[in-house]
């Protein structure tokens, strides 16, 4: 019997309010809502074990601008589903922000690849999630606007302290054509670290063909939630059912 992948249905702030961006393209965003924390308490409503914020604004400029909103849904969320929080995470010192105000893992992305060590010592304070975006195996920077010189394969070997993978393939992100089941199912092969899938969800089918990697640690899914391909509680059924074949 499989065990049951945790979901983590995602909410990209920028400004204060709930976006989704094409391909990682400040340019390219579509607003969802202008209440995140309502958005949070209806994914743990619905049953979600997670719920992954992403602070765009923190990401682009290192400015945490969203951060009393992060803290807002940490609260909201508290008892009821544990926050996993990213973007603009460059510094023990933000990790060390994040913790307190409720965040119960964090995930380094560009400074992790360039930092590796920050891992480490951000890892005393939280739980560390390590990001790694990539375009064709190769790990992106910055946003997404720079390469890191850094292979996947190689990254998954660098992060010895992390709590998870998260691992996104940039070319998928936010355009509902299907996750890169092989590439994810080839990369927890290669690790022993919890590798959480991004990037491409855009059905239940999806979510099927995920669950059958075996030891696959969990799967973030946003605009498919949002553009009604199906609901969290839909996705947390179909997750279980495929645990339980």
């Amino acid at each position: 019997m499989a065990s049951v992948i945790d979901l983590y249905p995602a909410i990209d702030l920028r400004g204060g309010k709930v976006v989704r961006l094409t391909k990682g393209d400040y340019d390219a965003e579509t607003v969802y809502g202008d209440d995140p924390v309502e958005v949070a308490e209806s994914f743990a409503d619905a049953g979600a074990p997670w719920v992954h914020v992403v602070d765009l604004d923190a990401a682009r400029s290192g400015d945490p601008i969203n951060r009393p909103v992060v803290s807002a849904i940490a609260s909201a969320l508290r008892g009821r589903a544990r926050l996993q929080n990213g973007g603009g995470v460059r510094t023990v010192a933000d990790a060390i922000a994040l913790a307190a105000a409720g965040v119960d893992r964090v995930v380094m992305g560009s400074a992790a690849v360039q930092h590796p060590e920050l891992v480490a010592r951000a890892s005393e304070v939280v739980p560390v999630a390590v990001g790694l975006d990539h375009r064709d195996g190769e790990l992106a920077v910055h946003g997404w606007t720079e390469s890191s010189g850094v292979r996947l394969d190689e990254a998954l070997g660098m992060f010895p302290t992390a709590a998870a993978f998260v691992i996104t393939d940039i070319a998928r992100d936010g355009m509902l054509v299907g996750p890169d089941v092989n590439g994810l199912a080839a990369a927890v092969s290669a690790t022993r670290v919890p590798v959480i899938a991004s990037g491409g969800v855009s059905s239940l089918d999806d979510l099927v063909a995920l669950a059958a990697i075996a030891g696959l640690g969990g799967i973030i899914t946003g605009k498919a939630v949002y553009e009604g391909r199906f609901t969290v509680h839909q996705a947390l059924a179909t997750l279980a059912a495929a645990g339980l074949g």
